[in-house]
């Protein structure tokens, strides 16, 4: 496999082409949850710091509520490290369903700071809180981007969905129909990718909206892998990488994937290359450490999902990747 040193020249020569024609040959700079290391996650004040920064795709994660919103967040309900009520106490554990709250309830709990004393705060420390913040629509969010100008930054956009726990969100059919009603509606569906680690509404994105590239999301380690060489699991909708002589990549591209997300601690040189082969571009995540960052620039991934969209550009600037620019904007 070639370093990414050699590859660059080549993409770059590709670029001016593929930007015409609105390929994603170029190297994809992605704001995990909208830099969440920076600001708090999944807001529009975070998604405006990607923006105002400059980064080519806005990752973000959705779920709907029991009215029908398509609103921003990672989990699946309120995060009590992070949902506080109107009197400023933090939520209890597990917190509230989506799918169980309507709208405007969801509106009057406050998502702008890390609970104190929480695990994720110590994983954080320098995330600049902003008391008051509250969760958004996806609706808001594209109208923040048409806000800023930007007519290049892309959305990568996880659905919210667990086979594990199906009570606790939309069926995978019902849920895929609101995500791509709004972002129809919006005028984004040529601007939009949806990843998922439930590969059953990538299935039904690929259904209902062929033209939207699907990202398949993967985890291989730690203790709760959601894929298996060796066997279907309840992530893969029935489908099996022992089918595919046991590779990921092919398996991917058999479903009809576009893209493979795997965490980035499983990725080797040489899947990248099984990947390539097999017409796949890889946008590991979420990488947030300068030598980590540099070493998948080298194995000759298409893009990287971040915590820190600011230190990834420093980084993929020095490895002579071409940077996007930002549109400053406010919420």
């Amino acid at each position: 496999m070639p370093s990414r040193a050699t590859t660059i020249p080549v993409l770059l020569s590709l670029l001016t082409a593929g930007q015409a024609m609105g390929s994603d040959l170029a190297f994809d700079l992605e704001a995990h949850r909208g830099g969440r290391a920076l600001l708090p996650e999944n807001t529009l004040p975070a998604f405006a710091h990607s923006l105002t920064m400059g980064v080519d795709t806005l990752e973000l994660d959705v779920g709907v509520t029991a009215d029908g919103e398509v609103i921003v967040s990672h989990e699946r309900g309120l995060n009590p490290d992070l949902a506080r009520r109107p009197d400023g106490a933090y939520i209890a554990p597990p917190g509230l369903p989506f799918v169980k709250l309507r709208l405007d309830e969801v509106r009057t709990y406050d998502v702008g700071r890390i609970r104190p004393d929480s695990a994720y705060s110590r994983q954080f420390p320098d995330q600049r809180a902003l008391p008051g913040t509250r969760i958004p629509t996806l609706r808001e969010l594209f109208a923040l981007v048409r806000k800023s100008g930007n007519t290049k930054v892309r959305f990568n956009i996880e659905t919210k969905i667990d086979p594990n726990h199906p009570d606790e969100t939309l069926d995978p059919r019902a849920f895929v129909t609101k995500l791509l009603g709004v972002i129809e509606t919006e005028g984004f569906s040529d601007r939009v990718m949806i990843q998922s680690f439930d590969w059953r509404t990538l299935l039904l994105v690929q259904q209902q909206a062929p033209k939207i590239p699907t990202v398949y999301l993967t985890i291989q380690r730690g203790s709760a892998p959601t894929v298996a060489l060796d066997k279907a699991t309840s992530w893969t909708a029935g489908l099996s990488p022992a089918d595919h002589g046991g590779s990921l990549p092919r398996t991917i591209k058999a479903a009809g994937g576009a893209i493979w997300s795997p965490y980035f601690g499983d990725v080797t040189a040489a899947l990248v290359s099984d990947a390539h082969v097999q017409g796949l571009r890889v946008v590991v995540w979420t990488v947030n450490k300068r030598e980590d960052m540099a070493r998948m620039i080298e194995i000759g991934v298409d893009g990287i999902i971040s915590d820190r969209p600011d230190l990834l550009r420093q980084v993929a600037g020095e490895k002579g990747i071409a940077l996007p620019a930002g549109t400053p904007v406010v919420p």
